[in-house]
């Protein structure tokens, strides 16, 4: 049985709540506190070994880092009601140089992401040339 295409995603968090150097510091987190319908379906459709882009929110607006999904998606243990869910994210690394969101809006290709599009969503998907393109102005390989 042929494996389905990996999927791509981005996850935006604050840094000064969790930044991306915490997360290489910790090896690993549990992507909790999500409390939006839409962000906590992204979540439940992310595959083990799905690449993530890493964004931090508010005061930096930029992409920073590249995480893979270790774990797919489980009960939220901070959820104290309702049905929430998580993920586990490893670091995978760092962007060699990161793309600001003044970037992403100024390229044709990024301009229709969700980021752009749906600002407060914390959880959503990237097409593979939305992912590759990022990839590319942050000069990374992977």
């Amino acid at each position: 049985m042929p494996k389905p295409p990996k999927q791509y995603w981005l996850v935006k968090q604050e840094p000064a709540a969790y930044s991306w150097s915490h997360l290489l510091k910790d090896g690993r987190t549990a992507w909790t506190g999500v409390r939006n319908f839409q962000a906590r379906n992204h979540l439940r459709a992310m595959k083990q070994a799905d690449l993530v882009l890493f964004y931090h929110s508010v005061t930096e607006k930029q992409v920073v880092g590249l995480a893979r999904v270790d774990k797919e998606a489980y009960p939220d243990p901070t959820a104290k009601e309702g049905e929430w869910s998580c993920v586990d994210l490893v670091p995978v690394k760092t962007l060699k140089k990161p793309v600001s969101l003044e970037t992403i809006k100024a390229d044709k290709v990024l301009a229709t992401m969700p980021l752009v599009r749906q600002s407060r969503l914390s959880v959503t998907p990237l097409t593979q040339q939305q992912f590759d393109r990022l990839l590319r102005l942050a000069e990374t390989a992977i």
